[in-house]
């Protein structure tokens, strides 16, 4: 809502007293939403989403480029391009190991992005797998 619109419903800049309740945490600065968008961007992807579900749902913790390119029908190339934008994003790393290139997931900004969305706990006690509507 512009400030127009909130003087028009008696709201003003000043009115701690709206009808939503407050932030329950800080909101992001500019660096940490110009970080967070970058990573945003590269999870925009289904071929970088899948990429990145792949890497982390692996054994072992790491995955050779070799295996994840038949799961596409993409050129080895392309799909090194779409892991490049991933690396780049922070979301995983890689090694390079004779001729193939070996990428796993960095959990620090997987942790990172899931303390952003997790949301608090519910404030009217029911369970998160209730509907909103169910009084039961």
């Amino acid at each position: 809502m512009s400030k127009q619109e909130l003087m028009a419903l008696g709201r003003g800049a000043g009115d701690a007293g709206g009808c939503c309740p407050g932030l329950l945490t800080a909101p992001l600065d500019e660096e940490q939403a110009v970080e967070l968008a970058k990573v945003f961007k590269a999870l925009g992807d289904p071929i970088r989403l899948r990429l990145l579900s792949m890497i982390a749902s692996r054994q072992g913790g790491e995955v050779c480029v070799c295996d994840l390119t038949p799961a596409f029908e993409l050129s080895q190339p392309t799909i090194s391009h779409h892991l490049k934008l991933l690396r780049q994003a922070g979301l995983i790393d890689c090694e390079r190991r004779g001729t193939w290139v070996y990428y796993w997931l960095l959990p620090e900004m997987t942790d990172k992005l899931a303390g952003i969305l997790t949301r608090p706990g519910p404030r009217s006690g029911r369970s998160l797998n209730e509907p909103a509507g169910d009084t039961s």
